[in-house]
């Protein structure tokens, strides 16, 4: 029983960190397409897109900035990207549509970090 409310609070606290992320690329002008997007390689947390192209957001949420960025590994960004290479093929512009890979930071204090081009490519 312990297990399952921990996960439970884990579940509800990513939501909300994705709430929050979100909300913070409104803010910057950039519309939601897609939340929870899930392709062949695996789910991409958030789906941004202003008139520049999209930006793919990876979301990741713990104590602190440094432990969240600490979460992050590289057979993790190659699935998003596959992910990524996926849904571009509905965008008119396909996989010459200009993207970025960004990851959003939330600590305990629900504070954002966003990094943009996370990823190192665009």
């Amino acid at each position: 029983m312990r297990r399952s409310v921990r996960g439970s609070v884990s579940y509800h606290a990513g939501r909300s960190a994705e709430f929050s992320v979100a909300t913070e690329y409104q803010r910057r002008g950039y519309s939601i397409a897609q939340r929870r997007w899930r392709g062949a390689g695996g789910e991409i947390d958030l789906i941004a897109r202003n008139a520049d192209g999209l930006v793919f957001v990876e979301v990741k949420k713990s104590r602190s900035f440094e432990t969240a960025a600490a979460r992050i590994n590289r057979r993790q960004m190659d699935r998003i990207c596959a992910s990524a290479a996926q849904y571009l093929e509905q965008e008119p512009g396909g996989q010459l549509t200009n993207t970025r890979f960004d990851v959003a930071l939330v600590d305990d204090t629900g504070t954002v970090q966003i990094i943009e081009n996370a990823f190192g490519m665009n």
